[in-house]
């Protein structure tokens, strides 16, 4: 987690721009993206460098045909030279490095480098500089790496997004993302996708979950989301375990340029060097990947609809909402044995349309729906309200039973404000889907039962959790109304003497 002085000096660089002319958060945070890689591109230059030199093996930098491009060289120029120098030089360098086919380079393509005014670049600059200084020293003292801190940085950066009216829509919270990714629990091998990926919030989970899996206890901590984490990943001790995890685990389509840079940006500036991240819709005839991912997991765009001629024919249900299409999409997407942790409205549960309940009948017979968690409505404020639940599946076989669990809290006030709060179910959820038993969770009136998917298909595939929760009512039992009238007159003449008393006192 970020210190105070790091998120201030964030804060501060939101300032400048916003008094700068960008206003349009999606905008800062992809001009704020390019300055951060600019810098970050020189830092690994010098290191791989330095790591040649001490090895004694050749190296060819990045910076050889233009050393004034490097981060270090116009940092120091004034205002107009460096807005000029950045604009026509720098940028146009970082936009095709690596060649055409590099991720980056590819969707840079119709980027646009607008900051307006030397002022604000400069301002950017320094401030950008202050806060790796500051990065430098809390690494020091707390022994994070850098992509931790760097990461960490860019997630707040990417947070005030969520301020930013319907753009919010991009961004799950962390600490849900964390929950679903616990339960699905991905393993070092698997190749995983996020089918609308937005900033890459999901795979960056899925990331940290495998380290955390291969990291020594002693290394280990509970955050403050009362889930365990560790980063370190020290027991990854082979370098082609790295190699996999870095350039062939993770996989993400979004059909917005702009959140494809930033998610491809926030993947890098974790330590994932080499993302497989596109521009593609999905959903649309032109997607055709099938069968191939072991987890996919998703927050996929809610209440919106998709142009009928265009939808993909392999999607089988019929229809144009895309909370169900994005669904259906991620069982083709997996392998079978496939995992999945997806986010959907409360509709898609008790929907009575004939699309509604063809998708839970494909989910529960020809998948095995495991589990549905029920979220209350404001995990997605201050942009959303909407009841949402998760649901975990795996690709073939057949339900028999489906484990729910009735969230009530995550950790943080379910108003606009969203302040920490005590209490968080998050931790319990995790706990108790581990140890989920079909013949010990039993009681329909705990936070987690199961329920046989018999009586699931009885009541037409209906997964609402309050279809099939019992709620428990304690009798109250009131006084007979003759000591109910009693104390009503104790009282009376209680009050009568005390008007008394008062009238005394104005003689």
């Amino acid at each position: 987690m970020l210190n105070a002085p790091i998120r201030s000096k964030i804060d501060a660089l939101w300032d400048k721009f916003w008094s700068g002319g960008l206003s349009n958060p999606l905008t800062a945070v992809e001009q704020i993206s390019y300055l951060l890689f600019m810098r970050r591109l020189d830092e690994a230059d010098r290191k791989r460098a330095d790591d040649a030199k001490w090895l004694n093996k050749p190296y060819k930098s990045l910076f050889a045909a233009n050393e004034k491009t490097r981060w270090s060289r116009f940092r120091h120029m004034p205002g107009d030279q460096m807005l000029k120098h950045v604009r026509d030089e720098v940028f146009p360098f970082i936009k095709e490095l690596g060649g055409k086919d590099q991720p980056f380079a590819k969707y840079m393509n119709d980027a646009v480098f607008m900051i307006p005014k030397p002022s604000l670049l400069v301002e950017a600059v320094g401030i950008i500089d202050d806060i790796y200084t500051e990065i430098e020293r809390d690494r020091a003292e707390t022994g994070q790496t850098v992509h931790d801190v760097q990461g960490d940085l860019y997630e707040y950066l990417l947070s005030e997004i969520a301020t930013a009216g319907k753009n919010g829509q991009f961004r799950t919270p962390r600490h849900i993302i964390q929950m679903i990714v616990s339960l699905v629990d991905p393993k070092l091998g698997d190749e995983i996708c996020d089918p609308a990926c937005g900033t890459a919030g999901f795979l960056i989970g899925a990331y940290h979950h495998i380290l955390t899996t291969h990291t020594s206890p002693k290394q280990r901590h509970i955050d403050e989301n009362g889930l365990e984490c560790g980063l370190a990943g020290d027991k990854l001790t082979d370098p082609r375990q790295w190699e996999v995890l870095r350039t062939r685990t993770f996989h993400g389509y979004d059909f917005d340029t702009t959140m494809v840079r930033i998610g491809l940006m926030n993947l890098t500036l974790h330590g994932l060097d080499s993302p497989s991240l596109g521009y593609a819709d999905t959903l649309s005839k032109k997607f055709t990947e099938a069968d191939r991912y072991d987890v996919v997991l998703a927050n996929p765009p809610f209440k919106g609809s998709i142009d009928k001629g265009d939808i993909n024919e392999d999607l089988t249900i019929d229809t144009t909402k895309t909370e169900l299409l994005f669904v259906n999409r991620i069982v083709n997407l997996l392998r079978i044995g496939g995992r999945a942790g997806v986010i959907v409205p409360d509709g898609v549960l008790f929907g009575s349309s004939n699309a509604h309940k063809n998708l839970r009948m494909l989910l529960i017979d020809k998948c095995e729906l495991q589990g549905v968690v029920s979220m209350p409505s404001g995990v997605f404020k201050p942009y959303a309200g909407v009841s949402t639940a998760v649901l975990i599946f795996v690709k073939g076989g057949a339900t028999e039973h489906i484990w729910f669990y009735d969230m009530t809290a995550d950790g943080y006030s379910l108003d606009d404000k969203r302040d920490k709060i005590d209490a968080n179910d998050i931790p319990d959820v995790v706990a108790r889907w581990r140890r989920r038993d079909p013949k010990k969770d039993t009681d329909r009136s705990a936070k987690a039962f199961c329920v046989p998917v018999a009586e699931i298909k009885e009541n037409k595939y209906d997964l609402s959790i309050n279809r099939y929760k019992e709620v428990k009512h304690e009798e109250v039992k009131y006084d007979p109304p003759k000591v109910i009238l009693k104390k009503l007159r104790k009282l009376e003449d209680e009050i009568r003497a005390d008007l008394d008393e008062l009238e005394g006192m104005l003689r």
